[in-house]
């Protein structure tokens, strides 16, 4: 299970993240609006892309195509019908425009434009071992190019274009996933799946109006 505290500020954010994004979440904050904050406790953080360590934390990109509708994919390793919004890790010491304009490209080939700092959610693991994990999440408006992972490595099996009124609904499959171990994310399906819902049901907190 995992545990949502209320809403806080984002500043409330400053001890549970790299201390080398604190600047420039300032300077993107002046430029694309305050995020929303949630805090979440995670009781089992023994999952990809929880356990890498390769990584402090991780962008969310909510790419809005010009019809207004959103940008999910499904990985080949995933269970069937499982669709998610998009997600690239931060490297050590990397910031955080680094690492979006690196993944916007890896993952989707697609020139965007940064519209809103939607979201901040920072997670609380008790397992493996304590620590922190950030998600910092921003809604971008597709320019030009053709959607396509540039990067195989990515795995992206399939895109789909969604409305942001189905966020929800992609919230709910994912935590509804089965207690099920699989190697492919080196833990179980429902604590990822608990994991991954959150970013669905910030965003659509943020989008639907």
């Amino acid at each position: 299970m995992s545990k949502h505290n209320a809403h806080l500020n984002w500043r409330a954010a400053y001890a549970r993240i790299p201390a080398w994004h604190r600047s420039e979440i300032e300077h993107l904050v002046a430029a694309y609006g305050s995020p929303r904050y949630r805090h979440i406790h995670l009781d089992d953080g023994r999952f990809d892309p929880l356990t890498k360590t390769d990584r402090v934390g991780e962008v969310g990109m909510v790419i809005r195509r010009p019809d207004g509708t959103l940008i999910t994919a499904r990985k080949t390793y995933y269970p069937p019908g499982v669709f998610r919004l998009l997600t690239g890790g931060i490297g050590h010491s990397e910031r955080i425009i680094e690492a979006l304009n690196r993944e916007v490209l890896e993952e989707t080939s697609l020139t965007v434009r940064i519209n809103r700092f939607l979201s901040m959610i920072t997670y609380q693991l008790d397992t493996p071992a304590p620590r922190f994990f950030v998600s910092y999440v921003f809604l971008l408006d597709e320019l030009a190019g053709t959607l396509q992972a540039a990067d195989p490595a990515e795995q992206v099996a399939e895109f789909r274009s969604v409305l942001p009124t189905e966020l929800p609904l992609l919230a709910a499959q994912l935590r509804q996933l089965a207690d099920q171990s699989d190697a492919a994310i080196n833990g179980k399906w429902s604590s990822w799946g608990r994991f991954r819902a959150v970013m669905h049901e910030e965003c659509a907190a943020a989008l639907i109006v």
